[in-house]
């Protein structure tokens, strides 16, 4: 391809809209252009470069027995009114209406579909196991689209999933995508991490994350660096710790009221008391399925929304407002479930690590002490519901634990049989019984992939991309191309590198030496051929790797051979 030929236009400063360095790269060479929010057009060597991580990743999952299937991504409505997710994806999923009324979704994913396809063929064991898998558009109504491809409202998704007799099979499907999960960011250049991870929306009951470590990640992992314990935020423990009594006599005291005048913050009380915010216990309110919801945590913790979400069973929740919990009848930063009625109580673990808390009191400028737990208040669900960070030992091996930022680049679930139960699929296995089969999902962004390797391999002056995903292998830039004998080496040398299936493009631009090196650099192939008439003179070519900072005259006689050679990894 000549670059007088091709689509796009690279741009000489920063658009002031990119919010990471992939954004900023991605604008400023040509390869992508907003339609709306969240919403990219593509140019060809964008194309190029998402068709050769396509390839990368079909590559892999034909080499762990995936089969490539094609599912729609309009789709009616009534599905996911059956598995519930019309409710868990909320707004985020996209509604429409056909011509006839029929209320139909732009599917963020596949799972009803993947499980009514394969409910129309399973019969028996002998047909398991399975594992399909697709890459398409999907649609998601992004609240708040960010940095470039990394966060879309239309996007490119791998998306797999396995269909097992027992769970044994699920494991033995789910090891075998995590390998080419490996394998493929390997190809593409990413080195990350495998870290536990929450469900969400999708469900299941196992989930795990892929993440590439990197600042301008919007994803929070937590680390041990003792043990190797690694999970995303949402999903990561601790070790809260035991507090010891803070009673004088050693035992549970009763229950009494303080006064508390005009206290309603942790902060503020646990000044006015002289007690550790350990010491007391913060009611959070969410409504959650038209209900108020206490959260209840120690006042040194805070709420992980994900997790309260798993142990209170309520896909949607968000934050009451101070008139939402006054129409409840109860007292903002004075509430507490002592004595209330009527409400759902979820308790953090932290509140069996204690006793003699301090609690709301349940009326303006008043507080309780000495609250203890099951004593005075037994209506309620205990769990982990506490957000885990940096500094709080790990709950493996006692170390500290650290934080690090990170892009998520695949996500692994295993499902069990919810949408098999849900679907009413079943098999036949060995004994001749009816059972569901177990289910696994897999995806990976293909978009995002394509920024994360930009932003895993850049620097100041541009992309420096992997050569697996990069759109083409050389960049040929022709330099005093008014001499015909210049224009004629750099025609016979496109011609030679092409013939022998070298991805090349040749910059035959009447533009000056530095606009096509400053190109070369933006767009980061991985390597620079250079033919002017300084280097014609002496017969050569100057080569350069895109990562290295020197440059290498070589016979044009050679000059193939070289090139070979740096492509090949030699």
């Amino acid at each position: 391809m000549r670059v007088s030929r091709l689509l796009g236009k690279t741009l000489r400063d920063d658009p002031s809209e990119a919010e990471t360095p992939s954004h900023r790269l991605l604008l400023r060479s040509g390869m992508i252009q907003q339609v709306a929010a969240g919403i990219y057009s593509y140019s060809p060597l964008a194309q190029r470069s998402l068709n050769k991580i396509r390839k990368i990743i079909r590559e892999e999952m034909d080499s762990v027995g995936g089969q490539e299937i094609g599912l729609p991504a309009l789709q009616p409505l009534e599905p996911w009114q059956r598995s519930g997710r019309d409710k868990s994806f909320g707004a985020d999923l996209l509604r429409l209406e056909d011509r006839r009324g029929r209320p139909m979704v732009l599917a963020p994913t596949h799972e009803e579909t993947i499980t009514l396809l394969v409910k129309q063929f399973l019969q028996s064991y002998r047909d398991l196991p399975l594992l399909l898998y697709q890459i398409q558009t999907k649609f998601r109504d992004e609240p708040r689209p960010r940095a470039g491809l990394i966060r879309v409202r239309e996007f490119d998704m791998k998306d797999a999933y396995s269909f097992d007799a027992d769970e044994q099979g699920l494991d033995k499907n789910y090891k075998a995508v995590i390998t080419a999960y490996k394998n493929i960011f390997s190809r593409c250049g990413l080195p990350v991490v495998l870290v536990e991870a929450d469900s969400g929306a999708i469900g299941g009951k196992d989930s795990q994350e892929f993440i590439l470590p990197t600042v301008v990640g919007e994803d929070t992992i937590i680390q041990c660096s003792g043990c190797g314990y690694a999970a995303n935020m949402e999903r990561a423990v601790s070790t809260k710790g035991t507090l010891i009594d803070g009673d004088a006599t050693g035992g549970i005291g009763p229950i009494s009221e303080i006064h508390t005048p005009d206290i309603s913050t942790i902060e503020n009380l646990s000044r006015f008391l002289v007690v550790p915010k350990s010491r007391i216990l913060k009611s959070v309110f969410y409504w959650a399925d038209g209900e108020l919801l206490f959260a209840v945590i120690r006042g040194d913790l805070d709420v992980n929304e994900s997790k309260l979400k798993s142990v209170s069973g309520s896909p949607s929740l968000r934050l009451a407002s101070d008139k939402e919990v006054v129409e409840s009848g109860l007292v903002p930063g004075f509430a507490s479930p002592i004595g209330s009625q009527g409400f759902r109580v979820i308790a953090d673990d932290s509140v069996e690590s204690g006793s003699n808390f301090i609690a709301g009191g349940n009326k303006k400028d008043f507080h309780f002490k000495n609250v203890n737990f099951p004593r005075d208040f037994s209506e309620y669900v205990i769990g982990d519901i506490a957000i885990a960070d940096e500094g709080q030992k790990c709950s493996f091996c006692d170390n500290n634990l650290s934080s690090t930022r990170g892009i998520e680049v695949g996500h692994v679930f295993k499902l069990g049989t919810s949408f098999s139960e849900t679907f009413q699929v079943n098999f036949v296995d060995s004994a001749g019984d009816r059972k569901p089969p177990i289910m696994g999902c897999y995806g990976i962004g293909v978009g995002r992939l394509l920024a994360a390797a930009i932003e895993q391999n850049h620097d100041d002056k541009g992309m420096c991309f992997p050569l697996e995903v990069a759109p083409y292998q050389i960049y040929l830039a022709v330099l005093n191309q008014e001499n015909p004998e210049v224009e004629n080496a750099a025609e016979n040398l496109y011609q030679e590198l092409s013939k022998n299936g070298i991805e090349t493009l040749l910059d035959d631009r009447e533009e000056s030496p530095g606009v096509k090196l400053n190109d070369a650099d933006l767009l980061g192939f991985p390597v620079r051929v250079i033919i002017s008439n300084r280097t014609l003179k002496q017969n050569s070519v100057e080569i350069k790797i895109r990562t290295s900072t020197s440059n290498d005259l070589v016979a044009i006689e050679e000059m193939l051979t070289i090139v070979t050679k740096l492509l090949n990894g030699s």
